[in-house]
């Protein structure tokens, strides 16, 4: 079984109060704390606190809008078990002919700020982990109550069979 912490969107700067870093440090080593890999989906900003992650697991990270960072890529793929697994920062304009071009079952996105687990009409999985520094709410559906925008993360884990398993995480945070 393989287990990846999800995480995007931190805009953290290197003159940010370290006490708020150090406490979502803290909620990222609990919530991660049995993940093989950790992966951002883009604007993660510091170099340090991507060297931070990579102290709860080893971290892979892409470039997203804000990103400075040298050497990170605009899109990686890997694969666990079965799945072709892709990220990248911005969700393409053309979902599925993107999902067929880079041969992915599963794209991992950032940049909206909001949570989602979506399946597609074309059989893919599309992951957004929110921000856990700047979340926004989901879009309210009739019927419901107004969503709260809540600091998130997602997990997610592939077992011996290929039975996926993921889940969207609402961080504590000071």
């Amino acid at each position: 079984m393989v287990k990846y912490g999800i995480i995007s969107d931190t805009h953290i700067a290197e003159n940010d109060d370290v006490t708020k870093i150090n406490s979502l440090i803290c909620e990222l080593k609990r919530v991660f704390k049995e993940v093989d890999q950790i992966i951002h989906a883009g604007d993660i900003c510091s170099k340090n606190f991507l060297n931070d992650l990579n102290t709860i697991a080893p971290t892979i990270s892409v470039r997203g809008c804000d990103d400075n960072i040298k050497d990170l890529d605009r899109f990686i793929k890997f694969s666990a078990g079965k799945y072709n697994i892709g990220v990248i920062h911005e969700q393409p304009d053309d979902l599925e002919d993107f999902f067929k071009s880079k041969d992915i079952h599963i794209l991992i996105i950032g940049h909206s700020h909001q949570p989602f687990i979506k399946g597609t009409k074309f059989n893919t999985l599309l992951i957004n982990p929110g921000s856990p520094t700047i979340p926004k709410a989901p879009p309210q559906k009739r019927g419901f109550d107004k969503p709260i925008a809540r600091p998130s993360v997602i997990t997610i884990s592939i077992d011996e069979n290929d039975i996926l398993s993921t889940y969207i995480i609402n961080l504590k945070l000071d």
